[in-house]
């Protein structure tokens, strides 16, 4: 269930990152079995089942977990405490929030993007109090999610921010067109790779980590895990339909 799971010290509050995988969960093939998408096709059930079992496991209750519907955007959601005014703050993927990343200052609350190739970016300043999550995939990270998201981190306070990356699809098998490559190499250039078989190829990981270097980020963990050859993480490109993994941030106060 769980691939990762880390944390990052602070001074009386520490940030706790994971990353899941696709066993021990209740989905059924194409899907299983730990899916936490909701879009995908796969039973309602079984996904509240899972969601149910990783809120669970990390020590979060259901409702403190969230959710955004990811559309490949640059547009960050900020989370406030229920009850607090935060529009859209239902724990389900399909609901109002439209949203590639989510930022929140509120302890014991799961932010969670959810992934099958894409890149999922964690981010955090315990000290500050303020994590994020992002989604990062070819169009956003051209378009400037991550920029955005530190920018919003830095409005909130944060100053020393790490960042955990997660498995995603490596440039050895995202193979894509000529034109697409040269696209997005205009706005991020250190993403343009080849692939195993050298036709053009792209290396989403790489220009993450680039913006997140520019935005004077330190990287504490990288996975490198490439979702198309591992079995264990939910691949699109690998076999659609399939499900979706994911990337949980939150703050936790620390024992006194």
């Amino acid at each position: 269930m769980l691939h990762d799971r880390l944390v990052v010290p602070g001074d009386r509050v520490s940030a706790h990152m994971a990353f899941t995988d696709r066993r021990g969960g209740f989905s059924s093939p194409p899907f299983d079995s730990f899916n936490l998408g909701k879009h995908v096709g796969d039973e309602p059930a079984a996904v509240e089942a899972n969601r149910e079992l990783l809120a669970s496991a990390l020590g979060l209750a259901g409702a403190r977990m969230r959710y955004v519907s990811q559309v490949h955007g640059t547009h960050v959601h900020e989370v406030l405490e229920p009850g607090a005014g935060s529009p859209g703050v239902s724990g389900t993927d399909t609901g109002p929030v439209e949203a590639d990343a989510q930022f929140t200052t509120a302890l014991d609350l799961g932010l969670v993007i959810l992934v099958a190739d894409c890149t999922p970016i964690l981010l955090a300043d315990p000290d500050a109090g303020v994590v994020a999550a992002v989604h990062a995939g070819r169009k956003g990270m051209a378009a400037g999610i991550v920029r955005e998201t530190v920018d919003r981190m830095h409005a909130r306070g944060a100053q020393r921010i790490r960042a955990a990356i997660g498995p995603s699809v490596c440039p050895r098998c995202y193979e894509v067109p000529a034109d697409m490559r040269a696209e997005v190499a205009e706005r991020e250039p250190v993403s343009a790779s080849v692939s195993r078989t050298g036709t053009p190829a792209l290396d989403v990981a790489a220009g993450v980590v680039a913006g997140l270097h520019r935005a004077g980020v330190e990287i504490v963990h990288w996975s490198r895990a490439c979702t198309y050859e591992h079995p264990d993480l939910f691949s699109h490109r690998a076999g659609a339909p399939t499900g979706r993994f994911a990337g949980v941030v939150w703050l936790r106060r620390d024992p006194e």
